[in-house]
């Protein structure tokens, strides 16, 4: 295993790996989300229908820039979430269990997730003002708007108008959302892959490789979607809400479910579903590599220094 400072980098690396691939579908999630917003559901417009209208839709009138809205923040956030999600999950399960059990070596559900849920929690507060600039990118249309519309000319350009408008409050608008949203993905992500796999390889008589790795992380990606896109919606809304539309993320889900009905927290369910099975895939995949190497870094230039100094 890496330090935690090598699988710092390489699940961020993993991750912007994976985030250039999915950041489309990203953004077809978050207007979905947003879409008929505290509206009854004969009320609701319609303008975007489903993962690949929305899609297309956007290419037509907003090109691929209009797509990738937001990348460069979803770059930062992906390093900072994943490089904490990835890079705290073992250090902290191997310490709980060598409190609980003195074996580090043992598989325990519970010390899992929570492991997972705290890693994941850490990065989501790390990253969020990061998170919550993407997502106003990301929902701004000059020709289809849903939402709340923040005219930002780019990252940076958000960072300063919120920090200079609401202060240090403001770019942390949302994220206790964000945590509880990233702590139910984080604590089924990595316990769930790492289960997926030994059941492949114990059951299915799969070797390490390729094809394990794909085949764990897309068992693990469709567990975190159906459980994780519920408290997405709502963080989706509380970040783009200017003044205080939403008292709280409670209160977000109470009006949500009482206008629109409680299928709303599933809007944007295929197009998260379409993001988060190859982002996965990839992130995971990714990780399995990028930790080889930088085990291999570690071993040849970092750990080498370190023995002959010993």
């Amino acid at each position: 295993m890496s330090t935690t400072l090598g699988a710092f980098i390489a699940g961020g690396i993993a991750a912007c790996g994976a985030v250039t691939v999915t950041h489309g579908f990203e953004t077809v999630k978050i207007r979905l989300q947003l879409q008929g917003e505290l509206q009854s559901k004969k009320d609701a417009p319609r303008m975007y229908r489903g993962v690949f209208h929305g899609v297309g839709v956007i290419y037509k009138n907003e090109g691929p820039r209009g797509l990738l809205r937001g990348l460069s923040c979803a770059y930062i956030y992906q390093m900072t979430l994943n490089g904490c999600r990835l890079g705290f999950y073992e250090p902290i399960r191997t310490h709980l269990t060598n409190i609980v059990y003195k074996d580090s070596t043992v598989q325990s559900l519970g010390i899992n997730i929570f492991s997972g849920a705290s890693s994941g929690i850490l990065g989501a507060a790390a990253g969020s003002p990061f998170f919550l600039v993407k997502t106003r990118l990301q929902s701004f249309s000059p020709f289809l708007p849903v939402g709340t519309q923040h005219h930002y000319k780019n990252a940076w350009d958000g960072l300063r108008q919120i920090y200079t408008s609401e202060g240090m409050k403001g770019l942390y608008r949302g994220v206790g959302p964000a945590m509880i949203r990233t702590g139910f993905g984080s604590s089924v992500q990595l316990p769930t892959y790492f289960f997926a796999k030994r059941r492949l390889v114990r059951h299915l008589g799969m070797e390490e490789g390729v094809p394990l790795h794909l085949a764990s992380s897309a068992a693990s990606g469709f567990v975190v979607c159906c459980v994780m896109h519920p408290p997405d919606t709502v963080m989706s809304r509380m970040y783009n809400q200017t003044g205080n539309l939403y008292n709280s993320a409670f209160d977000c889900l109470v009006r949500t479910v009482k206008t629109e009905g409680i299928l709303a927290v599933y809007k944007g369910y295929f197009a998260h579903l379409a993001r988060i099975l190859p982002h996965t895939i990839l992130t995971l995949s990714l990780a399995e590599q990028t930790n080889k190497y930088m085990r291999k870094f570690e071993n040849r230039y970092v750990f080498k220094d370190v023995k002959s100094i010993i």
